[in-house]
């Protein structure tokens, strides 16, 4: 006696092959173009003054973010503070938005009103 209540699975079917046509000599074949990329949008990162954050913090902020060294630091810092901004690098977008939120995160961490901001370059 057999009690069960499905049918065993069946064997799979084998799939007919298909084989592709024989070429007739009228096929039409297109020249291929090199296509010409731009190259991506760049973007700076601005660092922006405020009356709040010590100077010696921002040089830190430079160098640690930005790889420069104490010179350069320093030269952008009295930039950002005598003109109200300073660009402290261009990159790609991803690139420079990363780098505003370490600066905005390292500046909240250190309790510092400290802003900066990424902007597209024309």
């Amino acid at each position: 006696m057999n009690f069960m209540a499905t049918k065993p699975p069946s064997p799979p079917t084998a799939l007919p092959v298909s084989r592709p046509a024989r070429d007739d000599g009228g096929s039409v074949v297109l020249e291929r173009r090199t296509q010409k990329t731009k190259p991506p949008q760049m973007y700076q990162v601005v660092m922006l003054n405020d009356d709040y954050t010590p100077m010696e913090f921002v040089i830190v902020v430079l160098q640690e973010f930005f790889s420069k060294d104490r010179e350069q630091a320093t030269q952008i810092m009295l930039k950002i503070h005598l003109d109200g901004k300073g660009v402290c690098g261009v990159y790609s977008r991803d690139i420079a938005a990363t780098k505003v939120e370490q600066v905005l995160d390292a500046a909240a961490k250190a309790g510092h009103p400290l802003q900066c901001v990424s902007e597209p370059i024309e």
